[in-house]
């Protein structure tokens, strides 16, 4: 979502190598490129210039360390007011509410409201063991309600089907009253919205709301729609007293605007991001992290979150006895971890959580996954004991594989030879391999 604000930052600060010290001049020089950086990323014109004002004072204050450079310096002050700016200490959703805590999302039409109770119901039953009962009140639109059904399926919550010509408020207090007498823990209210922001759409949410008392009043906003979404947090804010918000399609081409700015204009922190379409694609928001992505550093924590919740223990645990049965690392057990990095969401999101300098060595994000997606294909198209026992795989299997995968001949070979050398270096790993490899790196480090 930052990759065009990262880059102009970093740019910005690479500037200051080379000198000695900061100066009001090159600290004004730099700043300017940051203001640049930030209007281009669509933040807002007011949090834009109290932000810069507020690094201004803190740098002109600031002796650079002995041990620090100028840059250096300087990046740990914007750490410090992005920090600031998104949030400082990292909010999560209070739970510790008498049952059922009531979570009700508002948002334009299009910001993904219906996918994002999901994956809060997701989020909740998975990570807090909670039971949670699903509703939409979006009476104009049965297909909504129909998706908000089968998505309710997936995540293994309930789903309370709303009387047939029932108000909005109406069905809301119907699925509190089965959320109370059905025990559960949590009741997540889905909302009708609208193109645009119009007085029935307020007083609509306003009456849900006074149906529910709910908890927490979530606005659910679309990263990629920039200053729009200022004025509906606005609009948003001042009808319904909201709790916090949720950020989605932050996986997208987006410039990071609304993420910035929409804490400054509402005062109410993000509390998470949606980063891919499926309903496990929900991130907690953590403003130090969001801070090290912006300026490049990566963010290793959501990365080993990532794999934790992805990877499968018993499938790595089957690969280790297999390997240290003697028997080879096959073309299946590759596929088996392509589709393990899929599941996180593909090359691209591991990669835009790596920190800057180790992503630009690697392929482009898109480029990553699509060559990911072909090399499922690849295995995808070859029989059971061509997976097994790859040497079978002569001049005519290789061609019958490529029309298979609808992909040409080298693509079959690129993967084949990318495969053998992978296998060597599993065999390497065997035995005292992995002893003698690890070293070699702490060797390598000294």
């Amino acid at each position: 979502m930052f990759d065009q604000l990262t880059g102009r930052l970093s740019a910005a600060v690479a500037a200051l190598r080379g000198r000695g010290r900061l100066s009001e001049d090159n600290i004004a020089d730099t700043l300017r490129e940051v203001r640049i950086a930030l209007l281009e990323a669509d933040v807002a014109l007011p949090v834009v210039k109290r932000f810069i004002d507020a690094v201004k004072t803190r740098a002109l204050g600031t002796e650079v360390s002995a041990s620090l450079s100028p840059g250096q310096t300087l990046v740990g002050i914007l750490h410090r007011e992005l920090v600031a700016l998104l949030g400082g200490a990292g909010t999560s959703l209070a739970l510790n509410v008498q049952p059922p805590l009531v979570l009700l999302l508002a948002g334009l039409q299009g910001a993904g409201k219906t996918t994002t109770a999901a994956k809060l119901a997701r989020w909740l039953i998975e990570t807090h063991r909670k039971r949670v009962l699903l509703v939409s009140t979006d009476v104009r639109r049965p297909a909504a309600i129909l998706q908000l059904e089968r998505l309710a399926s997936q995540v293994q919550a309930d789903f309370f089907a709303a009387p047939s010509g029932a108000a909005p408020a109406v069905i809301a207090a119907a699925a509190l009253a089965q959320a109370r007498s059905g025990v559960y823990d949590a009741l997540i209210v889905d909302t009708a919205g609208r193109l645009h922001i119009d007085a029935e759409l307020m007083s609509e949410v306003q009456q849900i709301d006074s149906a529910v008392n709910a908890h927490q009043r979530l606005f659910v906003v679309d990263a990629m729609s920039g200053q729009d979404a200022l004025n509906a947090a606005r609009a948003f804010n001042t009808a319904l007293e909201l709790t916090g918000v949720v950020l989605t399609k932050a996986d997208g081409d987006a410039r990071g605007g609304a993420a910035l700015s929409v804490r400054e204009v509402t005062g109410k922190p993000v509390l998470f991001l949606g980063v891919g379409e499926k309903t496990e694609a929900l991130e907690t928001f953590d403003p130090e992290r969001m801070a090290q992505r912006i300026l490049g550093m990566g963010d290793v924590v959501a990365l080993v979150e990532s794999v934790q919740r992805n990877i499968e223990v018993g499938e790595a645990e089957r690969l280790a006895r297999k390997l240290g049965q003697g028997k080879s690392f096959d073309l299946a057990d590759l596929r088996s971890q392509l589709e393990q990095v899929r599941r996180m969401g593909g090359l691209g999101a591991l990669m835009d959580k790596l920190p800057a300098q180790m992503s630009q060595r690697a392929m482009a994000p898109d480029q990553a996954d699509r060559q990911v997606r072909r090399q499922v294909a690849i295995i995808n198209a070859m029989t059971p004991r061509e997976r097994r026992v790859p040497g079978v795989i002569d001049g005519s299997r290789r061609r019958r594989i490529a029309r298979g995968a609808g992909v040409q001949v080298q693509d079959v070979n690129r993967l084949l030879k990318q495969f053998l050398e992978m296998q060597k270096m599993m065999k390497q790993l065997k035995g005292g391999g992995l002893r003698r490899l690890m070293g070699a790196f702490r060797g390598g480090a000294q």
